[in-house]
């Protein structure tokens, strides 16, 4: 069952993404009530994104979303506008994106920095510019809705199609081991390691990289763990470093490097 509320503005937002290679997709669907009592439906179809993450591309939907109900035909004749989402990543972060994050300087409470704030902070400047009332609403995905349905199957076109360029430049290298990234698998104790940088990605509303690496110190029990790591050092991928770590669970940094080694 569809949730469509009358004199106000209904947006359907999805996003999408696929492996081999990754790229991303975005849905959206604008639904007002007309004079007759009937659904007005307007299916927006939108390019994707190349190398782009299934929660950055629910963020772009609802950016998308916010810059075309700014300058909608019907945004002047409505009281509200209410934003679907079955994204638990955009609807539980949204108001830290407004109120918390940006006092703590795009970390969280433990330092960490936040992934994709570029795109919180656009999404906030973009909600503003409605100047209207925006509520967003879960839903759960694939329900029996109409619409949640719709803008689904427009988010999988969208990341089929021609596709924009990446949002963020990650240069990737193929993995050595065959574990999986799993974040939180090294222990940050201030110890020093040995590592492969397998991607390299520069976060730039804080300034800093994020790291997906592999550990290569064969006397290490974490040799062959795949982890993400955050560093003011400029690395490079598919290279080798010694470097020192920090000693905060949550909030895993090198603090030093100590040098590059052989590639062997």
């Amino acid at each position: 069952m569809q949730m469509v509320y009358e004199n106000a503005l209904n947006i359907y937002t999805d996003g999408s993404c696929y492996p081999g290679p990754r790229r991303g997709g975005i849905g959206i669907i604008f639904v007002t009530v007309d004079e007759t009592g009937n659904d007005a439906i307007e299916e927006i179809g939108l390019p994707g994104y190349q190398q782009a993450t299934n929660n950055q591309m629910e963020l772009m939907a609802c950016i998308k979303a916010m810059r075309i109900a700014s300058t909608h035909k019907s945004i002047n004749s409505v009281n509200k506008v209410y934003v679907f989402t079955d994204s638990m990543y955009v609807s539980d972060n949204l108001n830290r994106a407004k109120y918390e994050w940006p006092k703590q300087r795009w970390n969280n409470r433990d330092g960490r920095p936040v992934e994709n704030a570029d795109l919180w902070k656009d999404l906030v400047k973009q909600i503003k510019k409605v100047q209207r009332g925006v509520e967003f609403r879960w839903v759960k995905g694939h329900a029996k809705n109409t619409y949640n349905k719709a803008v689904d199957k427009l988010a999988k076109q969208s990341a089929k199609g021609v596709l924009n360029r990446p949002l963020n430049v990650t240069t990737v290298r193929r993995k050595k081991t065959s574990q999986s990234v799993e974040r939180g698998s090294v222990r940050m104790l201030g110890q020093e390691l040995s590592v492969r940088i397998v991607t390299d990605t520069y976060l730039r509303t804080q300034k800093i990289y994020k790291y997906k690496y592999e550990v290569l110190s064969p006397d290490s029990e974490y040799c062959g763990k795949v982890d993400i790591i955050f560093s003011e050092h400029i690395l490079r991928s598919g290279h080798h470093y010694r470097v020192k770590v920090n000693d905060i669970k949550n909030n895993p940094r090198i603090l030093e490097l100590l040098e590059e080694l052989d590639r062997t």
